[in-house]
Order: C-alpha cells, then structure tokens, then sequence
C-alpha cells in the first residue's frame, strides 16, 4: 500500500512530548513552591496558583493531542496498534494526567484526600515520563 508519509505526524509529536515534559517541569516546580510556603506558612503569590491552574491545563490537553497523535499515527502506519510497549506506557500517562487533573479539581473543592493523592500520582507521573520516553525513543529510532 503507498501511503504518504507519517513524518510531519511524528514531528507535532516529538513537539508536543517536549513541551508536555517541560509543562510537568514548571507544574513540579510551581506545586514544590505551594508545598514550602504552606510548611512555612507563608503567603502564596497572587500568580502562583493560576499559573499552576493554567499549564496543568494545558498540559493535559498536550496529553491528549498526544494520544490523540498516537493512535491516529499508528493506526494509519501499521493498520493496527500494539506493536510495542510505547502504547501501555503512554496510556499509563494518559490516565495518571487525568487522575491528577480530577484530583486537582477535587483539592479546589476542599477535599483533604485529594492532596496525598495529587503529589502521589505526579510522583508516578515522573516515573511514567521516563517510561515513556525510554519506549519512545526506540519508535523514534525507526523513523531517523
């Protein structure tokens, strides 16, 4: 079958990858930063948390234009998904960005639980992103 090239797919991949990691960078940061001045008791800046708000947004939607790159990508390369551990592991990510984010909104809510668990799951969250990267890096290579 001649089917045109995946290249540029793969390309707003790598992309959106890049800027997903450095979002979850600035979103540790920014959560480390509410964690010192709340042991602190200290204040928080005005723009701290719509800062955290606004990029946890937006790296969830990078997250799911990653899927949703992904799956398309695979499916229309190959015709079918499973061809390595890259899809468990993004998936894994998918799921822990959205159990961050519905735990985020519960936090908002007053919920005393959902703090453990939003710091839990974004410490997963790393590990995931190294997994991640670690399995993609072999789909990249077949493509260089």
């Amino acid at each position: 079958m001649n089917l045109p090239s995946f290249l540029w797919l793969w390309k707003i991949a790598a992309w959106a990858m890049g800027f997903a990691m450095f979002f979850y960078i600035v979103l540790a940061t920014s959560g480390g930063a509410f964690l010192i001045l709340r042991q602190n008791r200290k204040p928080r800046p005005r723009w701290l948390t719509p800062l955290h708000w606004v990029v946890g947004i937006i790296m969830v939607l990078a997250i799911l234009l990653l899927l949703s790159i992904g799956l398309i990508g695979t499916l229309g390369y190959y015709g079918s998904l499973g061809h390595s551990w890259h899809l468990p592991a993004g998936l894994l990510i998918v799921g822990l960005t959205l159990v961050s984010a519905y735990s985020a909104l519960r936090l908002r809510q007053g919920k005393s639980w959902a703090r453990a668990l939003h710091i839990r799951v974004n410490i997963a969250l790393f590990f995931a992103f190294l997994l991640v990267g670690l399995t993609g890096w072999g789909i990249v290579q077949k493509y260089l």
